[in-house]
């Protein structure tokens, strides 16, 4: 598939979920809001809309036209509007000021309001696309709301945190009061480490962080080496975080290649044939982010990632209808040559 075609297929899918953008003209563009159509509550999720901004600074970086700027600028404030606000619409969440709005974290978004799939916060991906936002727009105001998000939420990730065997939870209640996935996730420390260093590293003062980084490395440290899963989507996220985190952590240095060879062994063994129609589309689509990611080098995988494309593109339809918001653009930044996020 050409370049250009690739493009326009990028551009198709993210235009199913936030509208025909490419017909804005000057004043409809300044005045653009997000249709609600992100499949969550109030029309914004925040997995789906982290990988709209993304893919929209995607665009940017691959046409230098800046209306993609100003989409991705308007999706942020539309999420930090009703995602930082109470499921009714009517006050901030709990600990959020006009000084500090990003003071009580933000919702993910989840349909129902209560269970342990209800609505609550896990929040790395959002904090990581504010901060590609604040490199590639060259304003640092969205890598400081994504560092107001990290230490207002952080410790409430954290059971008995300054201890040497402390753990974390997956997810917690939308007032962060408590733990609402008591189970760590196997990436969910070095997801931490990676993205607060990231944070840091661009903030103003580079040592904000360093109380929260060091609870993250003691988690690491206690687990040994990183889990690498058979799982999909934790497959490609974990070739994300060794993507952005080779610089900082030995750790992510070695999960890119055991993650790489993990992939390759599904690919030619025909492991992946096996479940395709039990696996989510969006899940698939995350293996092939990662190694859009992780890869300089992609072409020993252009074929396989082309076809899983087509194959999926197939079978989306008959998927959940709450599932295709994040499939969309989950498939879209995978028919680019690389994720161009910062």
């Amino acid at each position: 598939m050409s370049a250009p075609k690739r493009l326009d297929r990028f551009k198709q899918a993210m235009q199913i979920v936030y509208g025909p953008f490419e017909s804005l003209n000057t004043d409809q563009l300044a005045q653009w809001h997000p249709p609600a159509s992100s499949g969550g509550h109030r029309g914004r999720y925040l997995w789906t809309d982290a990988f709209g901004v993304l893919n929209f600074l995607t665009l940017y970086k691959k046409t230098s036209d800046a209306k993609y700027m100003t989409l991705a600028s308007g999706l942020i404030d539309a999420v930090h509007t009703v995602l930082g606000s109470t499921r009714d619409g009517k006050s901030r969440l709990p600990g959020a000021t006009d000084e500090n709005p990003r003071g009580g974290g933000l919702r993910i978004g989840k349909m129902d309001e209560r269970g342990p799939d209800g609505d609550g916060q896990y929040l790395t991906i959002w904090m990581f696309a504010l901060n590609c936002m604040s490199v590639a727009s060259g304003h640092a105001t969205y890598n400081n709301h994504a560092i107001a998000v990290a230490k207002a939420t952080h410790p409430r990730f954290f059971d008995d945190i300054e201890s040497p065997t402390s753990r974390m939870y997956w997810k917690i209640a939308m007032d962060i009061s408590r733990p609402l996935v008591a189970s760590e996730g196997n990436a969910d420390a070095l997801d931490g480490y990676v993205v607060f260093s990231l944070l840091a590293a661009l903030a103003k003062d580079p040592q904000c962080l360093t109380t929260e980084i060091p609870d993250y490395q003691r988690i690491i440290d206690r687990k040994g080496q990183h889990v690498v899963s058979h799982d999909m989507l934790d497959l490609g996220m974990s070739l994300r975080l060794a993507r952005w985190g080779t610089a900082s952590n030995s750790s992510a240095q070695q999960l890119g290649t055991r993650c790489v060879e993990l992939f390759d062994d599904l690919l030619y063994t025909g492991s992946l044939e096996g479940n395709f129609l039990r696996r989510l589309a969006f899940r698939d689509f995350g293996a092939m982010l990662g190694l859009r990611c992780y890869l300089a080098d992609q072409s020993k995988y252009e074929s396989q990632i082309h076809q899983l494309i087509e194959r999926r593109e197939h079978w989306m339809d008959s998927q959940p209808e709450d599932l295709q918001a994040i499939n969309r653009p989950s498939k879209g930044v995978t028919l680019g040559q690389s994720p161009e996020w910062k």
